[in-house]
């Protein structure tokens, strides 16, 4: 079972008496589900855009918060302030903690469990610093996610930019529509009922030298997206429907690009008109 320490991982822990009902109210999915293993959720501004996403696991009577390290500052800060009375700690535990990740059939030991985004993800867990060692690097991991069409926070949404919806998250297991109210819902649920997506995160293979994240994705000299995160020939972009669905060759950089739509991933039905 190939597993690998993700370096660009962090801890924030959050715990009190309060802790599982202060993340309900701010996060896009349902908290209580964590008493079954990790849940993948994001934080939102309160326009609905994305700011941070995160596996929630349990710890005891706490909980870990497994993000971007580099975020794991900002994390911290933003829980912050809506903290008020709650009895909440909120703490960036990064330093005490290695995140390692492994696609397989056998659970590794430490706190976590199965990568709640799809079967063949893999396992997501939490060890105490310079505990954990992986058979495999993060570049290797970083090409498994990529071939499942998985995104990897900042590296493929935009802060203050992105929808869920636009990301996979509805599909993948990081939205409640059952949970009631948290900051940023509206939005989100009135992007799915009224069918408001016009772009998507899809894996694309590249034929020809990786463009650098944010390059422009042409066809005929139109702008159909960007790409985002990459590694050898695999890379996700962000691309209007009418390029995934048709298909096409697409220009980016010096590369041709072609969708590859996951099985997992649910487009809207074309506009007959």
């Amino acid at each position: 079972m190939p597993s690998a320490v993700l370096p660009d991982r962090g801890v924030v822990s959050v715990a009190g008496a309060d802790a599982a009902p202060f993340l309900q109210g701010l996060v896009s999915n349902d908290v209580a589900a964590t008493a079954r293993g990790p849940v993948w959720a994001a934080l939102l501004t309160p326009q609905g855009k994305w700011l941070a996403d995160f596996f929630i696991s349990r710890e005891g009577a706490r909980l870990l918060l497994d993000c971007e390290r580099a975020q794991a500052p900002l994390l911290v800060q933003q829980l912050a302030r809506f903290r008020l009375r709650s009895q909440v700690a909120i703490a960036d535990e990064s330093a005490a903690w290695d995140v390692l990740a492994a696609w397989g059939d056998v659970a590794p030991e430490g706190a976590g469990g199965l990568d709640p985004r799809l079967p063949d993800a893999g396992w997501r867990v939490l060890r105490p610093a310079g505990t954990a060692a992986g058979d495999a690097d993060a570049a290797e991991y970083d090409l498994h996610r990529l071939r499942l069409g998985l995104p990897d926070g900042s590296r493929d949404l935009e802060s203050g930019r992105t929808v869920l919806l636009e990301a996979g998250f509805d599909e993948l297991n990081g939205v409640s529509w059952t949970k009631g109210c948290y900051m940023g819902q509206e939005l989100t649920a009135r992007t799915r009922y009224r069918g408001l997506v016009k772009r998507r995160l899809v894996p694309v293979a590249v034929d020809g030298p990786l463009p650098e994240p944010g390059t422009p994705v042409l066809r005929d000299g139109a702008e159909l997206g960007t790409i985002r995160s990459g590694r050898e020939a695999r890379a996700l972009a962000v691309l209007r429907l009418e390029a995934i669905r048709s298909g096409d060759p697409l220009a980016c950089g010096a590369a041709t690009l072609r969708p590859e739509v996951p099985g997992w991933m649910v487009l809207p039905q074309a506009d007959p008109t």
